[in-house]
């Protein structure tokens, strides 16, 4: 099964500002930020049913904020991290930013 990503040159604003609204997608793309390597998409731990899992990944990857492949009998992603500054400097990092708890 292959999957579906936009090249670099159609990764869209909205789209990406759009799939980052959610909090367990930006929870994923934080994730992903500081990972060392592809994440299996059963190793986040969201508590959400798999078929809202597989929506949200689905919204990452066709947005431009994730790649998806295949490995044997797991679904990898990584953070398009290198598109994304191409596209837009400096919007991944400042998303990433955690923001200060409010007292």
């Amino acid at each position: 099964m292959e999957f579906h990503h936009p090249d670099r040159d159609q990764i869209e604003l909205p789209s990406v500002l759009h799939a980052l609204s959610d909090p367990q997608r930006l929870k994923i793309v934080r994730e992903l930020a500081e990972a060392d390597g592809p994440r299996a998409c059963g190793s986040f731990a969201l508590e959400i049913a798999k078929s809202t899992r597989t929506h949200h990944f689905r919204v990452l990857r066709e947005a431009g904020l994730i790649e998806q492949y295949r490995e044997g009998t797991s679904k990898l992603s990584t953070l398009r991290r290198a598109d994304l500054e191409a596209r837009f400097p400096g919007l991944l990092e400042a998303v990433l930013q955690r923001q200060p708890s409010a007292a």
